[in-house]
C-alpha cells in the first residue's frame, strides 16, 4: 500500500530496536552481530525482472552460499552460490552480488547468508504499482501560487524584473509553477525539464496513472490523469515566463531566499514586501555572488521551453485543440528565442557562489528540434555532443551537464530509421559503456559520481539505460539499469530508500532538509532527496551541521556520505526536478512489470 505513514516512520528511525518482531528492518539489524548486511530494493522485485541484492561485510571473512527464504514458512525456496567476492566498497571490507533472478514465484521473502538476513521484500508483478502517482504528491506540495497541500496561496506578487529590455523593477505577473526544492526559488530550466518528463510519462505510459485530483491539486476526479494535471501546472507557468515572443525569463528569486526556513506564504526576503525578483534571459553574464556567472547565450533554457511546449502540442491535440495550437506556436517562438544567441544560460545568485552552472546547450537544442520534428537540425546538434560529458567521469560541477542525459537522442530514436537512428542509439550505448566500465568493478554496480544531486543523475542514467534497451532490445545492460533503480530504494551502503515515504513502513528519509517537515512536522511524501556525496565535498560545504546523532554512522566513508538529517542540505534535500524524473522512471518500471 502507498499511503501516508508519517508518525510511524518518525518513530522507526530511533526506536525500532524495541520491537524487533514487528519491525523486520530492526530484526535484520539485530542479527548483524558479525557486522554484515544484505541490501535489497525495498519496493521489491518483479517475477521476470533482474533480482540482485548486495552483501556487505565490515570483516574480511568469506561467504559461499546464500538462501532465499519464504518469510511465512521459513522454508528455503532457493539456494545459490554467492559467486566471486567483489572487494571493498565504501564502509565495507568485502562485498558480494547475490543474484536470485531465476526465482519467479510471487510472495514475501528474505535472503540469508550465515547469520545475516535481509529485510523482508516482495516478488510480484504489482510491486511498483502506484509508485509514480505517489511521487506526484510531492509535486503538488511544491506548487507556487495556489498550494493544495496548504490549501492556501503563496507568492502571488511575483515579481519585479532584472536584466530585461524593460526598466528594472517592472512588474510582470509570473505567479505559479513549482518551488525548486526546499527553498522557494523557481528556475525555468528545471521546471521545463520536469514538465517534459511528466508529459512524456503520460505519453509513453498512460495506463499507469490515475485520476484522483482536480486541476488545482485538491482531491477530486476531473477526468484527466493527475500526472497530466501536474504537467499542465508547469506549462501554464512556462507560458507566464515566456509572455511575449521576444521575452523569456530564467528564474524567480535568488539565494537571498536561504536566509532561513519559513512557510511559503511568509516569504518576504527581498525588501519589497511579498514581491520577488524575476531574472530575464539576456544571454549575457549575470550576478553570481561576488562574481558574474558564465552565461553565454539563450539556448539552454529556451530550448527546454520549446521541447516542453512541442510535446504538449502533440498530447493536447485530442484533449484541448486550442491549447494544442497555442503550444505549437509557443514551441516555435521559444525555439527562435533559443537561436537568438547560441549558448548556455546559467542561473543567478546574489550572496553565494552556488548556482546551476550549466555548461552545455546543444543537447537542449537537439531535444527541441526533435520534438518539433526538425530531425535534420536535431541530428546536427546530436553530432556536436553525442555523449553527455559526465558519463564515465568521476566528478562534475553542480548541474553542469543538465538535464544529465540527452533526451533528444530518445526522441530521434523514436522518429528516425536507418543509419541516423543507429548513430544516435550508438551514442547512448557509448555513454552507458563508459559508466559500465566503472560500475562493473564494485558490487553495487555504481558508476555514478557522488556529486551534489547524485540521486538525480542515478535516476536519469537508469532512464537512459531503459530507453536504450527499449529502442534496441539489447539486454546487455539490464542488470546495470536495475542496479541504479535498486540503489534509489535501498540497495546502497546505507540500506535506505532515497524517497520520502516510499515504500510505506520501509527505511526512508524522515528528517529531510525541508520546511514542511521541519516547521510543520508534515510529510513530504514522494520527494526524492539529493543523495550521497563524496566525503571531501561534504567536508567542504558551507553551513552544514547535523542536528541529531547520525543514524547511518556505521555506513559513512570517505567515498560517500548520506545523512537523514535536516542539517545536511547537500544529501537530504528533496528536489522537484529529480522527483519529476523519478515519476517517469517509476511509470516505466510499472508499465514493464504489467506487460
Amino acid at each position: 500500500m502507498l499511503h501516508k505513514t508519517y508518525p510511524f516512520r518518525v518513530r522507526k528511525k530511533y526506536f525500532t530496536w524495541i520491537l524487533p518482531v514487528l519491525f523486520p528492518f530492526a530484526a535484520a539489524m539485530a542479527q548483524n552481530a558479525d557486522s554484515a548486511w544484505i541490501r535489497i530494493n525495498q519496493l521489491g522485485y518483479t517475477p521476470a525482472g533482474v533480482k540482485v541484492a548486495v552483501y556487505g561485510s565490515k570483516g574480511t571473512g568469506s561467504i559461499s552460499t546464500f538462501h532465499l527464504v519464504d518469510s511465512a514458512t521459513g522454508k528455503k525456496v532457493l539456494s545459490k552460490t554467492a559467486g566471486r567476492a567483489m572487494g571493498a566498497y565504501g564502509p565495507f571490507q568485502q562485498t558480494w552480488r547475490l543474484n536470485f533472478s531465476s526465482y519467479t514465484r510471487p510472495g514475501t521473502y528474505y535472503l540469508q547468508s550465515g547469520k545475516t538476513r535481509s529485510p523482508f521484500f516482495r516478488i510480484g508483478k504489482d510491486v511498483y504499482d502506484g509508485a509514480a502517482d505517489f511521487c506526484l504528491r510531492y509535486m503538488r506540495q511544491q506548487r507556487s501560487g495556489f498550494n493544495p497541500f496548504l490549501k492556501d496561496s503563496c507568492h502571488m506578487y511575483d515579481g519585479f524584473t532584472l536584466y530585461g529590455p524593460m526598466p528594472d523593477s517592472t512588474f510582470v505577473p509570473v505567479s505559479g509553477g513549482w518551488h525548486d526544492a526546499s527553498d522557494y526559488l523557481q528556475y525555468s530550466t528545471t521546471s521545463a525539464n520536469a514538465t517534459s518528463h511528466l508529459l512524456m510519462a503520460w505519453r509513453d505510459f498512460p495506463s499507469v496513472f490515475t485520476d484522483h485530483h482536480a486541476a488545482n491539486g485538491l482531491p477530486g476526479s476531473n477526468g484527466i490523469a493527475d500526472v497530466l494535471d501536474e504537467a499542465r501546472w508547469g506549462l501554464d507557468w512556462l507560458l507566464k515566463m515566456h509572455p511575449k515572443d521576444e521575452w523569456m525569463f530564467n528564474q524567480i528569486a535568488d539565494d537571498r531566499d536561504h536566509a532561513g526556513m519559513r512557510i511559503p506564504g511568509l516569504d518576504t526576503m527581498y525588501g519589497r514586501g511579498y514581491e520577488r525578483p524575476v531574472y530575464f534571459i539576456s544571454g549575457e553574464p549575470q550576478v553570481r555572488g561576488k562574481f558574474m556567472n558564465n552565461t553565454t547565450g539563450t539556448s539552454s533554457t529556451a530550448g527546454k521551453f520549446a521541447s516542453a511546449f512541442a510535446i504538449a502540442s502533440g498530447i493536447y491535440k485530442n484533449i484541448d485543440h486550442d491549447f494544442s495550437k497555442l503550444m505549437q506556436y509557443k514551441a516555435g517562438t521559444a525555439y527562435q528565442f533559443a537561436l537568438r544567441k547560441p549558448g548556455v544560460t546559467q542561473t543567478a545568485s546574489v550572496k553565494s557562489p552556488y548556482i546551476y552552472a550549466e555548461d552545455n546547450w546543444v543537447d537542449d537544442m537537439e531535444f527541441a528540434a526533435a520534438t518539433l520534428q526538425r530531425n535534420g537540425e536535431a541530428m546536427h546538434y546530436a553530432r556536436q555532443e553525442p555523449v553527455t560529458p559526465w558519463l564515465g567521469d568521476d566528478t562534475a560541477k553542480h548541474y553542469q551537464w543538465y538535464p544529465f542525459i540527452n533526451l533528444g537522442h530518445y526522441e530521434l530514436g523514436r522518429n528516425l530509421k536507418g543509419k541516423q537512428r543507429d548513430s544516435v542509439l550508438q551514442y547512448y550505448r557509448t555513454g552507458i559503456v563508459r559508466v559500465w566500465n566503472k560500475a562493473k568493478t564494485n558490487a553495487f554496480y555504481r558508476g555514478i559520481p557522488f556529486i551534489w544531486c547524485s540521486n538525480n543523475l542515478t535516476t536519469s542514467f537508469a532512464i537512459q539505460c531503459y530507453w536504450y534497451r527499449q529502442l534496441t532490445n539489447d539486454q546487455q545492460f539490464r542488470e546495470l539499469e536495475q542496479a541504479n533503480f535498486d540503489w534509489l530504494f535501498g540497495c546502497n551502503p546505507w540500506g535506505t530508500s532515497m524517497v520520502y515515504g516510499l515504500p510505506a513502513n520501509g527505511d526512508t528519509p524522515v528528517d529531510p532538509h525541508a520546511a514542511f517537515t521541519h516547521l510543520m512536522k508534515a510529510p513530504i511524501d514522494g520527494g526524492l532527496v539529493d543523495g550521497p556525496v563524496y566525503g571531501n565535498i561534504y567536508n567542504n560545504l558551507i553551513g552544514i551541521r547535523l542536528n541529531n546523532p547520525d543514524t547511518y554512522a556505521p555506513f559513512q566513508s570517505q567515498l560517500a556520505v548520506y545523512h537523514d538529517d535536516y542539517g545536511d542540505y547537500s544529501t537530504n534535500e528533496p528536489t522537484m526536478d529529480g522527483t519529476a524524473s523519478l515519476v517517469y522512471l517509476l511509470a516505466a518500471f510499472q508499465w514493464a512489470a504489467g506487460k
